[in-house]
C-alpha cells in the first residue's frame, strides 16, 4: 500500500527495550491511527495485540473487526465481532472529529496529520500489573493518564484545554483507572488462555554480525526469529559493556508470527584490529546469552550463527507502524477498548 514519507514520518513512535529481569510476562495492546483523507490510506484504523502479536484490525475501508489469529476465531463468535466492529465505527466517527479538533489547535489547514491513541495492560512475571492510556498527534506525545493520580499530562499546551476538561471527571477517571488495571487484565488472561500454546512458546534467536564499511563504518547485531518479544542486544569490548554509539532499532514482527530485532555499533576500523567486540543477545529462550565476535578484518564480511530469515513486512503496518511514543487529547473520547468496554472518547472543545 503506497503511503507517503510524510506518512511513515507521523507514524513512528517511541519504543523503549525491558531488561530481561522485569520483562513482560503478558501484554494487551490497542492501537488507534487516523489521519487526514487523501493520502491512499485508510483514514481510520486499529489493530488489537496481545504480547505483540495482532489478533485483531479494523480500518475505515472494510468497516468491520476481523480476527487475525486462529486462535481468536475458534473462541469469539458473531456477537463478538459485530459488538468489536460497531465500538470501532463509534470510534471511526471520534477521531474524526478529533482530527478536525487538533488542525484547529494547532492553526492548521491542511496537510497530512495523524492522531493517535495507545492504551493497554501488562501483567508481569512477579503478578504485578501495569495500564496505560496514552494519546499522539503528529507523531508526538500529546496527553497520558497518570494512574497513580487519577489525572492527565498535557505537554503540550494545545493539550491543557483537554485536561482542564477531564482531570475534574473524577468518576470517569476512576472508571479508566479500574478498566486498565482490572478489565483489561482480565481480558489478558481470557486471551492467553485462548492462545496459550503460541503464547507461551519459547523460540531462541537465530543471529548473526555483520561489518560494514559503506558509508561510515558499523557493526549490525541482527537477531531473528525468537518469541517472545522482549530482547537484549547490547555491545562489549574486550569485555566491558560499550553504551555509545550504539543504535538499537525498534523490535519488527516476522511473517511467521517470530520477531526481529537489529542493533547497529559505529565503530572505525582501526579499533576492530586492536579491540575485541561482541554482541551480547539475552532471551527468556536461551539458558545462558548468546555472544557473538565481530571478526576482524577488512571488507565486508559476515558471520552467521543461524539462517537469516528473509525481509519481512510490520503486521501492524496499518494500525500502528505507529511506534511513537503514546499518547493523544483534546477532542471527545471514543467508545471502545478493549472488548466490551465503551466509553473511550477523545477531545472536544
Amino acid at each position: 500500500m503506497a503511503r507517503s514519507s510524510a506518512m511513515i514520518k507521523t507514524l513512528v513512535f517511541f519504543t523503549c527495550s525491558l531488561h530481561l529481569s522485569s520483562a513482560v510476562t503478558h501484554s494487551l495492546q490497542y492501537f488507534y491511527t487516523a489521519v487526514t483523507p487523501g493520502i491512499n490510506f485508510p483514514e481510520f484504523t486499529t489493530v488489537g495485540q496481545v504480547d505483540g502479536v495482532q489478533f485483531d484490525y479494523y480500518d475505515s475501508d472494510i468497516r468491520k473487526k476481523i480476527p487475525k489469529t486462529e486462535w481468536i476465531q475458534k473462541n469469539e463468535g458473531e456477537d463478538y465481532w459485530n459488538s468489536e466492529t460497531q465500538i470501532s465505527q463509534g470510534n471511526q466517527e471520534t477521531f474524526k472529529v478529533n482530527m478536525a479538533t487538533l488542525m484547529q489547535r494547532f492553526n492548521q489547514t491542511g496537510g497530512v496529520h495523524t492522531v493517535q491513541m495507545m492504551y493497554g495492560c501488562e501483567l508481569h512475571d512477579d503478578g504485578t500489573v501495569r495500564g496505560y492510556e496514552q494519546y499522539g498527534y503528529d507523531g508526538e506525545d500529546f496527553l497520558s493518564f497518570h494512574l497513580k493520580t487519577k489525572t492527565w499530562i498535557a505537554p503540550k499546551r494545545q493539550a491543557v484545554i483537554t485536561k482542564n476538561k477531564w482531570d475534574p471527571n473524577t468518576g470517569y477517571n476512576t472508571n479508566e483507572k479500574n478498566y486498565l488495571e482490572k478489565e483489561c487484565i482480565k481480558w489478558l488472561q481470557e486471551y492467553v488462555s485462548y492462545g496459550r500454546d503460541t503464547l507461551e512458546r519459547k523460540d531462541p534467536p537465530t543471529a548473526s554480525v555483520i561489518q560494514k564499511h559503506s558509508p561510515s563504518p558499523e557493526v549490525v547485531c541482527h537477531a531473528t526469529g525468537f518469541f517472545p518479544k522482549e530482547v537484549m542486544i547490547s555491545w562489549r569490548k574486550d569485555g566491558e559493556d560499550v553504551n555509545e554509539d550504539v543504535e538499537l532499532r525498534e523490535t519488527l514482527p516476522n511473517q511467521d508470527g517470530s520477531f526481529q530485532k537489529r542493533s547497529i555499533l559505529k565503530v572505525p576500523a582501526e579499533d576492530l584490529q586492536k579491540h575485541t567486540y561482541t554482541c551480547v543477545i539475552q532471551h527468556s529462550s536461551l539458558k545462558e546469552e548468546l555472544v557473538l565476535e565481530v571478526p576482524k578484518g577488512g571488507g565486508l564480511m559476515a558471520v552467521i550463527v543461524g539462517v537469516l530469515v528473509a525481509l519481512v513486512v510490520l503486521v501492524a503496518v496499518v494500525a500502528g507502524i505507529m511506534v511513537w511514543k503514546k499518547k493523544n487529547s483534546g477532542f471527545r473520547r471514543a467508545p471502545e477498548k478493549s472488548p466490551s468496554s465503551s466509553e473511550h472518547e477523545l477531545l472536544y472543545d
